[in-house]
């Protein structure tokens, strides 16, 4: 039943947003107003719920799309890129309803639930983990001294940057913000842009 109403959860905001009421959400996934609040206590643990199956379907598209790509710093370039491929230049403009969605209540969750975001978001950080261990491995980067926080730092960096450019006034201002993103990562793993052939 969770997966029915997080599904109803997820339509509702691509329609437009947060703002359904939890009567439009009942009625979306066709279950009773307590069925719903035997499943969620409230509808901000429903909105964590869907941001994290999100990120989730995000990350399992990521992963599918990279799956022949051999070298993992290649791979890595190409998730940085996707998650900043709605903004910018090039992108949907206005942005999404799942963008406006993600920047609108990502900050507010994170002040009453800062565990539980931090958890909804964790697989995109656990991608760009693994790729850093396999790009490690395979000699493509110097060892950082531990990729976890690495990789909570790049996210950290995407997130940043996806906020600030999913409103931006000016869409053209972000033009190459995916790149420029990217060679600012590359940096932080030690790699020169010189010394690295990832496109």
């Amino acid at each position: 039943m969770d997966r029915v109403i997080v599904e109803a959860g997820k339509r509702l905001v691509l329609r437009g947003g947060a703002s359904f009421t939890t009567q439009e959400l009942v009625k979306e996934a066709g279950v009773a107003i307590k069925t719903f609040y035997r499943h969620f206590p409230g509808k901000d643990q429903l909105l964590l719920a869907v941001i994290e199956d999100i990120v989730t379907e995000q990350v399992a598209r990521y992963r599918e799309r990279t799956r022949e790509v051999a070298d993992p710093l290649a791979r890595l370039r190409l998730h940085v890129l996707a998650a900043l491929s709605s903004v910018g230049a090039g992108a949907a403009w206005p942005p999404t309803s799942t963008s406006r969605f993600i920047v609108a209540e990502h900050w507010r969750l994170a002040e009453l639930y800062p565990a539980e975001i931090e958890q909804a978001t964790q697989p995109f950080v656990g991608l760009l983990a693994d790729e850093i261990r396999a790009a490690r491995a395979a000699g493509r980067i110097a060892p950082p001294a531990d990729v976890d926080p690495t990789a909570e730092m790049m996210n950290l960096l995407v997130r940043a940057v996806f906020h600030q450019y999913a409103f931006a006034p000016d869409p053209e201002a972000g033009a190459d913000i995916g790149e420029t993103t990217w060679e600012f990562c590359l940096a932080g793993l030690g790699v020169t842009t010189a010394g690295a052939s990832n496109r």
